[in-house]
């Protein structure tokens, strides 16, 4: 079972990241689902989509949970039932999720790729990254910056919410491994601790809401 990583970011929040490798066969052996989302699998055209959401099964039972302590919401948000926090994502082979018991969460993986060059200046000012090095650096950074964002969606799970006018992400250096985000939207602000890591040409980012917001 390729458990990727274990990473513990406090005394009650987890973040679990699992490589994709087995076959469909394989990883659904000993994964119950409920018939919701056994719908959601059986209707996924794609082998690798289907791999994906088995995976992430089996990181909900590195952590004590099965398929039926979570549902979803109409934004499509992920609960648990015992009230405990936890965000989803995959991203090619690589799938994750972050579990709090204490704070809300979010978590996203993305692929370094060029692409986002042509797409930044949907999600955040390009002036921002000239002082870098090279391209490679700024698709790294601006591969981490989409990362926080896709992350704080996920936790504010609100419609109208946009990645260019209401989610700051505050600069940061690579080796500093963390960062700070601001929302403001509808009149109310609130601040994020963002935390990130690189792997095989990926990038994991994930946010906690900071306490007093």
């Amino acid at each position: 079972m390729p458990l990727y990583k274990t990473i513990p970011i406090s005394p009650t929040t987890s973040v679990y990241v699992w490589k994709v490798t087995e076959p469909e066969d394989e990883l659904s052996k000993g994964v119950k689902l409920t018939p919701h989302c056994q719908k959601r699998v059986d209707g996924m055209k794609s082998e690798l989509h289907r791999r994906a959401f088995l995976s992430i099964r089996h990181l909900m039972a590195e952590a004590g949970y099965e398929d039926h302590d979570m549902f979803y919401d109409d934004f499509g948000k992920p609960h648990l039932h015992d009230g405990n926090h936890i965000s989803i994502t995959h991203s090619r082979n690589f799938t994750g999720i972050i579990l709090s018991k204490t704070d809300e969460v979010g978590i996203d993986i993305e692929m370094q790729r060029e692409k986002i060059l042509r797409i930044a200046h949907k999600f955040t000012p390009l002036e921002e990254y000239r002082t870098l090095a090279n391209t490679e650096a700024i698709i790294r950074k601006l591969t981490i910056v989409w990362g926080a964002k896709e992350s704080l969606y996920k936790i504010y799970a609100e419609q109208g919410l946009s990645f260019l006018r209401h989610i700051d992400v505050m600069d940061f250096a690579f080796d500093d491994k963390r960062t700070v985000a601001k929302i403001a939207y509808k009149g109310k602000k609130s601040n994020y601790g963002i935390e990130f890591l690189e792997f095989e040409g990926f990038t994991c980012v994930f946010a906690h809401k900071m306490m007093g917001n």
